[in-house]
């Protein structure tokens, strides 16, 4: 079965406008764009169930390279082809990596912090929003790692320029979108960027997709990863 609605697999359809949706695993009621066409919708929450062990994997990994990272990371069983753990899963990885790399943070913290902000982004944020969770979530991996504030001038400065940076790849591929395409698109320009920014230098291979055969919307030749 396609990878679709989480309780039937029938496909999704979004609106324009919120209407009140009932999730029908937990039952909490909230707005939301996004049902399937029989009607279920599952929330965020739900949805991400299991999110957690993101960071036991990421604390007992060794390798320099995000993408060996988050290809492991979405070989979990929480995760689904597309949704809102992506935008946790990109920084994640990227936060593992560049420890690993030489990166001088708290890992076990800036996972938990990774967590907290990723999860603040909703499902649909690329299309509704104008800017895929994956691309943010590059921008709250620099934030987290040179401190950013509100308040900070370069840090400030660097977080904004990655996302820019990271959204701008994703943008020119064009839609729909793909949660793994858009991963991997954002943090090939993390590792290209912390070089250059923050002089720590993670590892990247040649990305080959393993997931197109689940995605209904695969743009086929017109992803660099096919």
């Amino acid at each position: 079965m396609k990878d679709e609605c989480l309780i039937c697999g029938a496909p999704l359809k979004y609106s324009d406008s919120e209407t009140l949706m009932e999730c029908a695993l937990c039952h909490k009621k909230e707005g939301s764009k996004t049902a399937c066409e029989k009607g279920h919708y599952v929330c965020n929450e739900c949805h991400t169930q299991g999110m957690d062990s993101i960071i036991g994997v990421c604390l007992a990994e060794s390798s320099k390279n995000p993408i060996e990272i988050i290809q492991k990371l979405m070989a979990l069983p929480f995760c689904h082809m597309r949704g809102p753990e992506h935008h946790v899963l990109v920084g994640s990885a990227l936060l593992t990596a560049y420890k690993n790399a030489g990166g001088d943070i708290d890992l076990s913290k800036a996972l938990l912090e990774m967590q907290a902000r990723g999860k603040k982004v909703p499902g649909g944020a690329c299309g509704f929003w104008g800017a895929c969770g994956a691309g943010v979530s590059a921008g709250m991996f620099v934030s987290i790692v040179t401190g950013s504030t509100p308040l900070s001038n370069v840090a400030w400065g660097l977080s904004n320029k990655m996302t820019s940076v990271a959204l701008g790849a994703i943008g020119e591929i064009g839609g729909p979108r793909c949660c793994k395409r858009d991963s991997y698109l954002a943090i090939i320009k993390v590792v290209e960027f912390a070089k250059e920014h923050l002089g720590v230098e993670m590892e990247l291979d040649v990305i080959k997709c393993t997931h197109y055969a689940r995605n209904n919307q695969c743009i086929g030749e017109r992803c660099p990863f096919k």
